[in-house]
């Protein structure tokens, strides 16, 4: 124990260690309006099973029309309380209510989604009445709004995020990828339903995608499946099977869709538990096995890159030329000029992309004006641009190009009087413009695709010429000759950031971004695709960083382009070192 330095207050809602446990404590007979308002606050802190012991702060009337499970409403520190009633009745009514206030900066719905808000003021008031008890009269709170008022770090201690998969739409069977879906349950049993994290997740995973991605991805389980009444715990057994009673709606599904069914539980439940879950055994409402599906069969439906994806790195050379680091988890090999037009010759490039099959590539000319692509697997002509810029200022021309992992290629041209999002269908023919209703005045200034191809992160400057981070989901209509793309529904990704300068994808639902608070310092961190912060999230400083990338797998080593120190790579519980003085715009493919 520390015996010198300052006495400070400690805030009930201090961050600290995952593990602590916030136990209930029921209310104190001649309990004070004041004791009853902060031990129901401190209460909805905690584990209660069904929160038995918060609901004795309420009148029996509120505790039966309580819903703490409709939503969680997340403020930046702990609720305040007034000091005093803000209104006090007269003593013959026995009436008082208090207001309760914070900063809201998220909300979590029913079901189980984050949605970050800009930062606002929350108010709400609880009222509290003499109720009559077999020892007499004590206050109780008979007025609640439904749901659970919770400070971050509280939040952060008592839910955790999880990864449900869907199938993307618009595919072929043969082409059937899985999307992640960010979701967050709570750590341990959840007091409103009394399921362990392995079953709130498998619950989650079988009511649906989440309003925001339903759009763009599917489920394999028959519309209305749910577990067999009265489960409550999952736990895969000695031999790591985990065994999913259905009820009878999946009762009569063939095996080709049960075995699909089978891998989104096994990549939801991937990151999970403690020990890796070898097999997942479906069963039919009887308790027969409808199906039986381990992790090395689920590999066919294996979210894009999550799974043995390209690991080599391309950046431009001090001659503009394009060269690639050969395939290591190290991020060391010696690098080596790519075949074809971008690797020698006379064209000098300032940014590239390269496919995720690493056979093609898209290249920006020295100052920005215009695309090439063309083949880094084979020798070849340079050929003509694929996409030009008329923009005057270099910086106004076109971003860096993206490949989703359909063999699309994008890109935007930031000029002023014609800002455009383009898409080039397989990388070839003529650029489709891409709607995007929801910019609301931005202009986009750089962008990454996700692996699985049905959701775009956007850097768009505002009038001020801060850039915000938005990440847009990617919608089609029409056959695939006359396909048309928009990008929908832009959401905030980092809203903690006031001013971002570099993304790029880190697997399936998170980004690592470059960007500064307000009023802070460059960093470099870890944000979720629904606009949550990790815990884990800030990673160590470096100077100067122009761009970030990242695989999409989160064991391959995060690269940096800086000013000062070149390009630069970041190991998994190591520091930054510095891999190439000379180059810039290093990239992973897509």
């Amino acid at each position: 124990m520390p015996v010198t330095g300052d006495v400070k207050a400690v805030d009930a809602s201090q961050p600290g260690d995952s593990q602590v446990q916030v136990y209930a404590v029921a209310p104190r007979d001649g309990a004070t309006p004041n004791e009853v308002v902060d031990g129901f606050l401190e209460s909805m802190t905690s584990d209660d099973s069904d929160f038995r012991t918060t609901r004795q702060y309420l009148t029996k009337k509120a505790s039966s029309s309580w819903k703490p499970g409709a939503f969680t409403t997340v403020l930046a520190k702990a609720p305040n309380r007034s000091d005093r009633p803000v209104h006090e009745s007269d003593r013959s009514t026995n009436e008082v209510t208090y207001t309760l206030t914070g900063e809201e900066v998220a909300t979590v719905d029913d079901q189980n989604a984050y949605q970050p808000l800009a930062p606002t003021d929350y108010s709400r008031t609880l009222h509290l009445v003499r109720e009559k008890g077999p020892d007499g009269s004590e206050w109780r709170i008979g007025s609640v709004p439904d749901g659970l008022v919770l400070g971050q770090s509280d939040f952060k201690r008592l839910y955790r995020s999880v990864n449900k998969f869907y199938f993307a739409t618009g595919r072929t069977e043969a082409q059937s990828t899985l999307v992640a879906d960010p979701v967050y349950i709570r750590n341990r049993t959840d007091p409103a339903t009394g399921m362990d994290t392995v079953t709130q997740a498998v619950r989650s995973l079988l009511r649906g995608p989440t309003d925001w991605l339903r759009p763009v991805v599917a489920s394999r389980f028959p519309a209305g499946t749910g577990l067999r009444k009265g489960v409550t715990s999952l736990t895969p057994d000695d031999r790591n099977v985990l065994k999913v009673p259905l009820d009878k709606k999946a009762d009569g599904v063939g095996q080709r869709s049960c075995r699909m069914m089978a891998s989104q539980v096994l990549f939801t439940l991937r990151d999970l538990t403690s020990a890796r879950v070898e097999q997942v055994e479906l069963q039919r409402s009887d308790g027969s096995a409808l199906c039986v599906l381990g992790a090395d069969q689920a590999e066919e439906y294996a979210p894009d890159g999550s799974s043995g994806g390209p690991d080599s790195q391309y950046f431009v050379n001090g001659k503009g030329h394009v060269e690639r680091i050969p395939g290591s988890t190290r991020g060391s090999g010696e690098p080596e000029p790519v075949a074809g037009p971008f690797g020698s010759g006379s064209l000098r490039v300032s940014a590239v992309g390269v496919a995720r099959d690493e056979q093609t590539a898209a290249a920006l000319s020295q100052h920005g004006d215009a695309l090439y692509v063309s083949s880094i697997a084979a020798d070849g002509e340079l050929p003509v641009p694929a996409v030009t810029s008329k923009a005057g200022n270099s910086k106004d021309r076109l971003t860096a190009p993206s490949w989703d992992s359909r063999g699309d290629l994008w890109v935007a041209d930031r000029d002023p009087r014609d800002p455009r999002l383009l898409r080039l269908a397989g990388g070839t023919g003529k650029p489709q413009e891409v709607s995007v209703p929801s910019l609301g005045g931005g202009r986009i200034t750089a962008l990454r695709l996700s692996s699985d191809g049905v959701r775009i992160a956007l850097l768009l400057t505002r009038d001020d010429g801060t850039t915000a981070l938005k990440i847009g989901r990617i919608e089609r209509q029409g056959t695939q000759s006359q396909e048309q793309v928009s990008v929908v529904d832009l959401r905030q990704a980092a809203p903690q950031l006031a001013d971002v300068t570099a993304m790029s994808w880190s697997g399936g639902s998170r980004l690592v971004v470059v960007g500064k608070e307000q009023g802070g310092v460059q960093q470099v961190r870890y944000v979720q695709a629904d606009g949550s912060t990790p815990s884990s999230g800030v990673l160590p400083g470096v100077n100067q960083v122009r761009a970030i990338a990242a695989a999409d797998d989160e064991q391959l080593p995060l690269m940096a382009d800086t000013v000062g120190d070149g390009i630069v790579k970041l190991l998994p519980g190591d520091n930054w070192q510095t891999v190439l003085k000379a180059g810039s715009a290093l990239v992973y493919p897509g």
